[in-house]
């Protein structure tokens, strides 16, 4: 059985860091379709996760251009549509184990789909997780293969 094969619930997907950032700092011209999918897990249209690492790393990444208080704000509001998946010594171990992966981070952000049991991975950096056991796939087609078809598609 493919994985998530079997269940009637929505899509279930982990948002890279890269996708996140599209969303928050209106990155052009990946803006809309990451905007889409965030929205589409808002409308719980689909099921969304975001690894707990991530949330640190854009904190950090964008400190130069969007200040203090509007970080945490968008923080916490995505950390409250999003499911966090926390790490735990479990994930480190494995990640720290692992032979295929040539990112620890990417590798990191694959521990945090398995465990959440997310059906695919969404990122824009598909050649980074050629390791990965959960399918990746891009925003675009993403966007194409489950919300341009109506937002009621759970294949």
């Amino acid at each position: 059985m493919r994985h998530g094969e079997g269940r009637n619930s929505a899509v279930k997907v982990l948002i890279d860091t890269n996708v996140l950032i599209d969303f928050i700092a209106v990155r052009e011209p990946y803006y809309a379709e990451a905007l889409r999918i965030i929205d589409a897990c808002d409308r719980y249209v689909i099921e969304g996760c975001i690894a707990a690492h991530s949330v640190p790393d854009i904190y950090y990444i964008l400190r130069k251009s969007i200040p203090v208080n509007d970080r945490k704000e968008i923080l916490k509001s995505l950390c409250s549509i999003l499911t966090v998946e926390a790490l735990d010594g479990h994930k480190i171990m494995n990640a720290l184990c692992d032979e295929v992966f040539a990112d620890f981070e990417d590798c990191l952000q694959t521990q945090c789909a398995v465990a959440f049991d997310a059906d695919y991975i969404i990122t824009r950096n598909g050649t980074d997780f050629t390791g990965s056991i959960i399918p990746v796939i891009s925003p675009d087609m993403f966007c194409r293969y489950f919300l341009d078809k109506g937002d009621n598609n759970n294949d």
